[in-house]
C-alpha cells in the first residue's frame, strides 16, 4: 500500500517489479491517497505526502503480530518478511504449543515453552541447524 495511485502501481509492477518477481506482484497493491491507513499505523509522513516504508503482518484476527518500518533509503527483505509470516502461521496452527526460534523455517525444529526450556533455548534449539 502506498499513496500512490492505481495507475502508477501498474506502471511500477509492469516495469520494475515484474523484472525482480516472475509474473510481478501476486496480490492487489492497495492505494492510500492522502495517507489516512499510513496516519493511522504512524507511518505517513504528511510534510513529503508519503507513508514510510513499513511492513505489517496482521492475524486473521486483525492483530499486528509484527511489524518493520524503515526509513526510505533502506529496502526490505523479502525473504525474511515470508520466512516471519510462515512462523507465525506455524505458530497459531499449533495454539502455541511450539515456538519458532531466531531464524526458524519451515521443516526445522521448533522449541516447547515450558519452564524447564529457561536459559537452555541456545543448547536445546542448537541453532546451526536453523541457517544450514
Amino acid at each position: 500500500m502506498s499513496v500512490d495511485s492505481k495507475f502508477v502501481h501498474k506502471m511500477w509492477d509492469d516495469n520494475e517489479i515484474c523484472k525482480m518477481v516472475d509474473g510481478g506482484v501476486p496480490f492487489p497493491m492497495l492505494s492510500d491517497p492522502g495517507g489516512r491507513i499510513g496516519t493511522a499505523y504512524g507511518i505517513y509522513d504528511g510534510e513529503g505526502g508519503v507513508n514510510t516504508r513499513g511492513r505489517f503482518l496482521i492475524d486473521p484476527d486483525g492483530i499486528i503480530q509484527g511489524y518493520e518500518v524503515l526509513s526510505p533509503p533502506v529496502g526490505r527483505n523479502i525473504e525474511e518478511s515470508l520466512r516471519q509470516l510462515q512462523a507465525f502461521q506455524h505458530v497459531r496452527e499449533n495454539k502455541g504449543n511450539e515456538v519458532t526460534p531466531s531464524g526458524w523455517k519451515p521443516g526445522k525444529d521448533t522449541l516447547k515453552p515450558s519452564p524447564d526450556l529457561a536459559g537452555r533455548v541456545w543448547e536445546v534449539w542448537k541453532p546451526k541447524q536453523a541457517f544450514d
